[in-house]
């Protein structure tokens, strides 16, 4: 098995071109500001996951900050959300977050767009083939025990996956969003591939994936693994620290080592472990008809639905090639190609 065939990789580009669809249409209507746009009225943009583990349960009644987490079942970035204008924050304990009236405004807008956004790749890849893959996702999630979030957990120390604390109870409900179906799936992919591994699969399924003993330019290596530059750095300071790569030259070129040609090995049998560990697990029956689900879903057709407003911050950047193999979910908005 290639890693490109892996099925964790087929269903992370999907779930990172909902997210990139979800996201530009939010930014479309959200009052807001970037670093180009300079500061003005609104919100500093996140991602579809700060909607998950955070607003949807901030409103304008104060929650407290144990309880989001509880409601959320993942960590979130507060003090970015307080920072970027989403909320407030109570200065005494117990700590108690309250949504601010920009925040309000966010929560009405992203609130509808997991539905529009499906009702559009409904009409893009036709319903029968959208029912198909959310019965085959629910197929998998309705056999988990723990309780995973409705989103992609923000990436932590090294780049690991947080993974849930405790048991599920009760059934799962059949209509969740097409997205949540996929984050639930590749968190519990996430968390059986990095149990007693020594990298995390975001870096392995998008930075030590395309490297070799050869060399990379390092500016090279975003346009490779469909990944930003910020995330990319942050990597490689793991994969030099631990031995597995090394960076030098003028313009660096980023080469393995020989223990970290012998771990990207490792990393392409772990991933055909982890998929036999769900047949036995979860049922062959059901891991095969979610690969069998996957076909219509083609990179050429998820990118069209990518395209972003001509005023939208991804018109003015370079379009991408390839989707990362695996979210990159960082504390700096959540985007899931770490932007």
């Amino acid at each position: 098995m290639t890693p490109e065939d892996a099925l964790f990789v087929r269903l992370s580009q999907a779930l990172v071109a909902f997210t990139i669809e979800f996201d530009n249409e939010a930014e479309h209507r959200m009052p807001h500001w970037t670093t180009m746009s300079g500061k003005r009225p609104g919100v500093w943009l996140t991602s579809m996951a700060m909607w998950w583990n955070c607003m949807r349960y901030v409103a304008d009644e104060p929650i407290g900050v144990t309880e989001l987490a509880s409601l959320a079942r993942t960590g979130t970035n507060l003090n970015g959300m307080q920072r970027w204008g989403y909320v407030t924050i109570s200065p005494a304990a117990p700590k108690l977050v309250r949504a601010t009236p920009y925040g309000l405004r966010a929560r009405e807008i992203w609130a509808p767009l997991a539905t529009e956004v499906e009702k559009r790749w409904q009409e893009r890849f036709g319903k029968d083939a959208i029912d198909r893959l959310r019965a085959a996702l629910y197929a998998v999630v309705s056999r988990f025990e723990l309780d995973f979030p409705d989103g992609m957990s923000i990436l932590g120390f090294g780049l690991f996956s947080a993974g849930p604390d405790r048991k599920r109870e009760g059934s799962v409900d059949a209509g969740l969003p097409l997205c949540v179906l996929l984050a639930r799936v590749l968190l519990a992919f996430a968390v059986d591939f990095e149990r007693g591994s020594a990298l995390s699969l975001a870096i392995c399924a998008n930075v030590l994936r395309v490297l070799d003993e050869k060399g990379s330019r390092r500016r090279d290596i975003p346009a490779l693994s469909g990944v930003s530059k910020e995330s990319i750095a942050m990597a490689m300071g793991i994969l030099r620290k631990k031995g597995l790569a090394v960076a030098d030259g003028a313009p660096p070129v980023v080469r393995l080592t020989a223990a970290g040609v012998e771990l990207q090995r490792g990393y392409r049998e772990r991933i055909a472990v982890v998929e036999e560990q769900w047949r036995e697990r979860f049922g062959r029956e059901e891991i095969q008809g979610l690969g069998s689900a996957l076909p219509p879903f083609t990179l050429e057709w998820l990118f069209r639905g990518m395209e972003p407003y001509p005023d939208g911050w991804r018109a003015s950047i370079r379009k991408p090639d390839v989707l990362p193999h695996f979210p990159m979910v960082l504390h700096r908005g959540a985007y899931p190609d770490g932007s």
